[in-house]
């Protein structure tokens, strides 16, 4: 039937209506045909090829549905496979990048605000009359050295509790955490009492393992997914090869130059609270150097004689709140660097899109560490696993001969912040310099840190061994040269040392990370090694404030509880000796210890380059107790089986994979 233009068709199924189309399919009635017959049939057959063109309705068969689907669902014409993934992975890339500058810069601001106000404090609280003006109801010098006890003893058991908070929180909410309790350090300052001081100096001493451990697996990780994000190209390829044993290693050498680089400029923004304000209030050096006789290893004890009143007028409580106030919202910006991330990205490294809510995400904050299926995997192994697992790596015989180097790491950052600035810098030019002492130290550690990068051309033991060399070379010359108390010609010389014990502490730092994130690349004992690390400099902080509290008075062997019984029992009198020079025994001490550490590592180099088998303790396969859609892939819609744990390994990055047997000695025949 034919109305106005329209062909209509009764099949007895359905309805096909072709607008503009001359034709009718199906058998014709002669009724129906006007005029000549060949000319409406030659229309109509025209008319029907176009419409075949143009209306994908128009078939019915297998051939139809398929060409409407492909119509539908097909790609763009326009859509260039390779060209998005190039902008995908472009995007994960800028994303790393991201996440490495905001997480040095967090770790950069959290020290710098917790070492500035440490410092301000400590000076406040040093001055006779500020503690009778403000605190005449309550023993602040107790208080102080209760707080440095809780800051320097609590982390000597860092090493039973920190991998279990790492892997309980995850890596990036472990930071988070230990930035948290930094701000609540702050915080307590406020209101300056023994109950609100002493339990968040304990708790700062709690989260310093913690922090810098979870800082350094965080930088390794990140340089291992740049390399993954680099390399995708070459998936296909590393599904049945081994990755190169030295892949990533270019990129951890340049993230952990850019994490120090950072880390180190915050000796320089520690010093900003008292360059701005308590300069302002302190006696020149003439005032509190006025009793000083000797410095440097001529002195007996540290700067004896510096006066006890060493601020001439004192600051008022709101100048106070309002520093305190600058320093604790530099601690929340660190908190929020670190604490938000992109939301949307199964593996926490956002790539710039939007969310599925139309927002886009953030691209200036950190981003997790790891996958939330494989930190869901890192805790299986059980906890009773990762408690011990610290320990057991202690067979490894290169941890073992680097442990001399990590203690030295430990002297030489603490030395230069108390030993050499105040038995050498303050006592030569006045505590209103200290601040420009320690930031010629920060400049020159900051921008040495790049030195690092040799790395990628030189062997990686020239950095380690032309810092020993430096530290060695200025260790011997304090050893040898004291400066004149209250003479200010000598400043050149002293920050010329600070500026070159910067250089020393930049190599040294910046190349033990550099060596642990090549040797220790599987990713599941990353947090185990810093860990370690990170402990055993710790434990030579504690060793320091030891020896710091020591008497020296007398000769040990004639210390008698009362000087009549001794003279009763051995018929004189002891003869007192004078007080030991504590500055030349530290110099000893680290002088010993830097020759000892380079000589052990020396040794390690040794045995790694004669292939000697490494003793690792081997890590349980994980142990999912539930079974959800977490531990699909995206595109499965598929859930948990028995078989999914084992399948779960085949399934993940070819990098991740292969990165497991990329050291056969150590994984393939581990002994445990």
């Amino acid at each position: 039937m034919r109305v106005h233009g329209l062909c209509v068709q009764d099949t007895g199924v359905q309805n096909i209506w072709v607008q503009d189309l001359g034709c009718q399919q199906g058998p014709l009635h002669p009724d129906t045909i006007q005029g000549p017959p060949e000319a409406p049939m030659e229309k109509d057959i025209d008319g029907c090829q176009d419409g075949a063109k143009t209306v994908p309705n128009a078939r019915l068969g297998p051939e139809g549905t398929e060409t409407q689907l492909d119509d539908f669902v097909g790609a763009h014409p326009d859509y260039n496979e390779e060209e998005e993934e190039q902008k995908y992975f472009r995007r994960k890339r800028l994303g790393v990048i991201k996440n490495v500058v905001a997480a040095s810069l967090a770790g950069t601001l959290t020290y710098s605000v917790y070492l500035g106000l440490l410092q301000m404090q400590l000076i406040l609280h040093y001055d006779e009359t500020y503690r009778e003006v403000k605190y005449s109801n309550i023993r602040l010098e107790d208080i102080d050295h209760k707080v440095l006890m809780g800051i320097n003893v609590t982390p000597v058991a860092a090493l039973l509790y920190t991998p279990i908070l790492i892997r309980f929180f995850g890596t990036k909410w472990a930071m988070f955490l230990a930035v948290g309790v930094y701000a609540l350090f702050v915080s307590s300052n406020y209101w300056e009492r023994y109950y609100t001081l002493v339990p968040s100096a304990v708790a700062i001493g709690m989260v310093i393992v913690p922090l810098w451990a979870s800082m350094g697996t965080y930088i390794t990780r990140m340089a291992q997914k740049y390399y993954e994000y680099v390399n995708y190209k070459e998936e296909q390829e590393k599904e049945k090869k081994r990755v190169p044993r030295d892949a990533c290693n270019a990129y951890i050498i340049v993230f952990q130059t850019v994490f120090y680089f950072c880390f180190h400029l915050s000796f320089v923004c520690a010093q900003m609270p008292m360059v701005f304000f308590l300069n302002n209030y302190l006696y020149q050096l003439n005032h509190t150097l006025f009793a000083v006789k000797h410095c440097g290893t001529l002195s007996h004890g540290t700067l004896p004689g510096f006066n006890k009143t060493v601020l001439q007028s004192l600051p008022r409580s709101v100048n106070l709140i309002i520093v305190e106030s600058m320093l604790m919202a530099t601690a929340f910006l660190a908190m929020l660097v670190v604490s938000t991330g992109a939301g949307g990205d199964r593996d926490g490294l956002d790539d710039g899109r939007t969310s599925p809510t139309g927002a886009p995400q953030v691209l200036v904050l950190c981003g997790a560490a790891y996958r939330p299926m494989e930190e869901i995997d890192m805790r299986s192994i059980g906890w009773g696993n990762i408690f011990q697992l610290p320990f057991k790596h202690v067979r490894d015989y290169r941890l073992r001969h680097l442990f001399p180097l990590f203690i030295y790491s430990g002297f030489e950052v603490l030395f230069v912040c108390t030993g050499f600035s105040l038995n050498y810098g303050v006592c030569a030019l006045g505590l209103e310099r200290l601040a420009y002492l320690l930031m010629a130290y920060g400049f020159s550690a900051s921008a040495c840190s790049s030195l690092a990068l040799c790395m990628l051309r030189l062997r990686r033991h020239i950095p380690l061994l032309a810092g020993a060399f430096i530290h060695a070379a200025l260790l011997v010359t304090l050893f040898c040269w004291a400066p004149e108390p209250r003479y200010l010609p000598q400043a050149p010389l002293l920050y010329t040392i600070a500026a070159l014990w910067g250089t020393g502490s930049a190599l040294n730092k910046t190349g033990i990370s550099i060596l642990l994130g090549m040797l220790y690349k599987k990713k599941e004992r990353q947090d185990f090694i810093f860990t370690i690390y990170h402990w055993w400099q710790a434990l030579a902080i504690f060793t320091v404030y030891l020896w710091s509290g020591l008497p020296m008075k007398v000769n040990p062997r004639y210390a008698p509880a009362h000087s009549e019984t001794f003279q009763a029992f051995w018929g004189h009198t002891p003869t007192p000796i004078p007080k030991f020079p504590v500055p030349q025994a530290k110099l000893s001490i680290m002088l010993l210890t830097l020759v000892v550490a380079v000589g052990t590592y020396l040794w390690m180099e040794r045995k790694v380059a004669q292939n000697m088998e490494v003793r690792l303790p081997r890590i349980p396969r994980p142990r999912h107790k539930t079974r959800g859609y977490r531990y699909l892939e995206d595109n499965s819609d598929e859930t948990g089986s028995d078989g999914d744990g084992d399948k779960e390994d085949d399934d993940r990055h070819p990098t991740e994979a292969t990165s497991e047997n990329e050291l056969p000695k150590e994984d393939g025949e581990q002994l445990g």
